[in-house]
């Protein structure tokens, strides 16, 4: 029997269950699922970065979205508001597009 102990998508025991496997699960807590919820980010960053094409990488990216969405919820909010407080950033920060690496600064 395969053991994972983590968190998965809503619709995975059923999946499974179509296969006619056997399996458990549990519902978490609140302090439990945000618990894993960062677990499963940072496994969902570590594929990310362990991703060798455009499309692998760009799968990993939409769990890694997937998992902010969820995170928002748990801290009373919702994915515009990242989105807000992004493009607020953005104004008195910029991005990332013009690719400047910071080597160092005189103190």
């Amino acid at each position: 029997m395969a053991v994972y102990n983590k968190l998965v998508r809503d619709k995975i025991p059923e999946i499974i269950e179509n296969t006619g496997k056997q399996f458990r699960t549990k519902i978490l807590n609140e302090a439990e699922y945000i618990k894993e919820l960062r677990n499963k980010l940072s496994e969902e960053i570590t594929e990310y970065l362990e991703a060798d094409t455009d499309e692998h990488a760009l799968e990993e990216l939409s769990d890694v979205l997937e998992i902010i969405h969820s995170l928002a919820s748990v801290h009373g909010s919702n994915f515009e508001k990242i989105e807000d407080i992004l493009n607020e950033k953005y104004i008195k920060r910029g991005g990332f597009q013009e690719k400047i690496f910071l080597i160092d600064v005189e103190e």
